[in-house]
């Protein structure tokens, strides 16, 4: 194999996976109500699997408990009580910390009931906002998978000085330029679309935009910590589930970070704003 193809040789996989995942999970969105929150809570039960798996726990009867709280918060927040998933998701935690003594590096089971859990809320309450809930949660995951996409070619491209070697050595500082470029323009062409302007309108084009490089930023932030994570737990992947990319919680580390960052978002900014227009 040459060094070229060896550079990408990971890439029909990546198409494959997308070319199923992507429009079933679209598909779901723009459905709304049950069909996307069903979706979400059998995700979230399959983040809680990988994540007793990475801690060793899936044999146990106790910790399958408190993970059971990641998909039932989500079945609460489709309910009409994200308040009671959230408080779900704390006791859970909490019950979690003291069934592990304690919360640490060495104990991180009870860290994973959050750090998994509060997407899931995230994203069923942002889709559950009237007016704005569809283009909402559509925009994010495109420009989430933009500034994946982006990093990717960009980072395969040009290459350059390593970005945080010590976590992830193959992502680089293009990548992560190329990410939040490619973000951006999804954010402008949102504003385009939603706001029925064109796509470099002086002004009105500029939130959208900034807000898309902000969830890009926050994206690959999420994606080193998933790193981060991997190299403690001693994996290259969280899981086998989907072929190219590894784990669910290997294609879905960035909307982990992205999607309560636009959640508290949208709740500051008011129910039924369209954060893209």
């Amino acid at each position: 194999m040459t060094r070229n193809s060896a550079r990408w040789g990971d890439l029909r996989l990546r198409i494959l996976s997308a070319a199923v995942l992507a429009p079933l999970a679209l598909g779901c969105i723009w459905i709304g109500g049950a069909a996307f929150a069903g979706l979400v809570a059998v995700i979230a039960a399959g983040l809680a699997y990988e994540w007793l798996g990475l801690c060793g726990q899936r044999s146990s009867y106790m910790a399958v408990m408190l993970f059971a709280a990641l998909p039932l918060s989500v079945v609460l927040t489709a309910g009409g009580a994200p308040g009671a998933g959230l408080l779900l998701l704390a006791v859970a935690t909490a019950a979690g910390t003291a069934f592990s003594r304690g919360l640490s590096p060495v104990r991180p089971l009870a860290f994973g009931i959050p750090y998994l859990g509060l997407a899931g809320v995230a994203l069923v309450w942002l889709r559950q906002q009237p007016g704005s809930g569809g283009a909402n949660v559509i925009v994010l995951l495109l420009v989430i998978w933009a500034s994946d996409i982006g990093a990717y070619v960009a980072g395969r491209m040009f290459g350059g000085p390593r970005l945080a070697p010590s976590i992830s050595p193959g992502k680089t500082w293009s990548g992560a330029v190329g990410g939040l470029v490619a973000a951006a323009a999804v954010g402008l062409a949102a504003s385009a679309i939603l706001g029925h302007r064109p796509v470099f309108w002086p002004t009105a084009a500029l939130r959208p935009a900034a807000l898309a490089v902000l969830v890009g930023i926050i994206s690959q932030a999420g994606d080193l910590f998933e790193s981060q994570l991997k190299r403690h737990f001693g994996v290259k992947d969280s899981g086998t589930m989907i072929p190219g990319h590894g784990g669910l919680l290997d294609r879905l580390d960035a909307v982990l970070t992205a999607a309560p960052a636009t959640a508290l978002l949208a709740l500051v900014l008011g129910r039924g704003v369209v954060l893209w227009e």
